[in-house]
């Protein structure tokens, strides 16, 4: 099954080979890592570079006897590393033109400073965001398999909207942040932190400007190829025709629906957070059809029995669909769907206006529309 609460993981990060112009970054091949650890053991400092989906050690880093290390670094472009601090720290540095210090106090968890190059600064900001964030969802994850355990469905659908709230306040900060770097190349490591559905544009913008100043780099030229599959997905386009069978058999497609604003609902009979959200979509679809509101269901269930059934349990009395395929629907391809629930919503012409509404954000988004 796959879960509505998502951990975000840190994604490795691949190797940047660039070119540079003469309006860009002057790059000169080297740059030095060096600087100072107090309270440290006997040991050695490991550093490593991201390379595809994993990372290469690159040297062993000896300590002299007040604690200084210094590394001089052949680069072919800019890059992502990571320096391994004995075990006890990992500092993950973002390089390329400009020589980069890290100090740092074994006895001060929170004394970690790295100074010299502004891309691993960034790096830091980064880092910030995605530990905080990850704190503050490990609590409402805590909150939430507690809530479970119970059956406590008023604290579930709670924390839902709570984690809901995060993610959107977390994308402002994370935007806001990256906005102000500049520039930087290290600003694709904060990408991770966003929704590519709902701020593609956003992240479209700054992968076109990253490419003008790094040209021909490996990763940023991955990301806007990802980008142009998704491009047609994207906030202002008109939704892709669906056209698969209700459970009568008959063909039905997305577009019959168009004069009306259009919900498309990925759910499933198996899918419990999708069932637990039927209630509040029942409740919305009560309220709000007279006045134009439509919902579009698309099930990825594996056979008919279990998606009738759960049609008939939660009192869905919208158009219904399904191939029966589970993930490998030919609609779930289409919208680029891998977890559910998910959602598109369309206006009456049919182009896409929000995506993943759900709880307290679908509701709000109707009062938008209707109010």
């Amino acid at each position: 099954m796959k879960y509505l609460m998502k951990i975000p993981v840190f994604i490795v990060l691949l190797t940047l080979i660039s070119c540079s112009k003469d309006d860009k970054r002057v790059f000169d091949g080297t740059v030095k890592v060096s600087g100072t650890l107090t309270n440290a053991s006997e040991g050695k400092l490991q550093l490593s570079q991201f390379v595809d989906d994993s990372t290469q050690t690159i040297a062993d880093l000896d300590l002299n006897k007040g604690g200084k290390f210094d590394y001089q670094l052949k680069l072919e472009g800019p890059g992502f590393y990571e320096l391994n601090l004995m075990d006890k720290k990992i500092v993950r540095l973002a390089l390329y033109d400009q020589n980069v210090q890290v100090f740092y106090d074994f006895n001060d968890e929170n004394s970690l400073k790295v100074e010299g190059s502004e891309d691993s600064q960034n790096m830091q900001k980064i880092e910030s965001l995605m530990t905080d964030y990850q704190d503050q969802l490990n609590e409402l994850n805590d909150s939430y398999f507690e809530a479970m355990s119970k059956r406590d469905q008023d604290a579930i659908k709670g924390i839902q909207n709570k984690a809901m709230a995060l993610e959107e306040t977390h994308g402002k900060k994370v935007k806001e942040t990256l906005e102000g770097m500049n520039g930087s190349f290290a600003a694709m490591a904060g990408i991770s932190m966003l929704n590519l559905k709902n701020d593609f544009l956003f992240v479209d913008e700054l992968i076109s400007d990253l490419n003008e100043k790094y040209p021909d780099t490996k990763m940023i030229q991955v990301m806007a190829h990802q980008l142009d599959e998704m491009r047609a997905l994207s906030i202002g386009q008109l939704a892709p025709e669906i056209t698969l069978p209700d459970p009568e058999g008959n063909l039905v497609n997305l577009s019959d629906l168009r004069g009306k604003y259009v919900l498309i609902d990925f759910w499933a009979a198996w899918c419990r957070p999708c069932r637990q959200e039927n209630p509040n979509v029942v409740k919305l679809y009560n309220k709000y059809n007279d006045k134009g509101f439509e919902v579009f269901g698309v099930s990825l269930d594996r056979t008919k029995d279990a998606w009738v059934n759960a049609i008939a349990e939660d009192q869905l009395t919208w158009t219904h669909v399904s191939d029966l395929k589970y993930f490998n629907s030919a609609a779930a391809a289409l919208y680029q769907i891998n977890a559910i629930p998910a959602t598109y919503m369309l206006d009456p012409e049919g182009k896409i206006i929000a995506k993943d509404l759900r709880g307290a954000g679908l509701e709000n988004k109707l009062k938008e529309i209707f109010n």
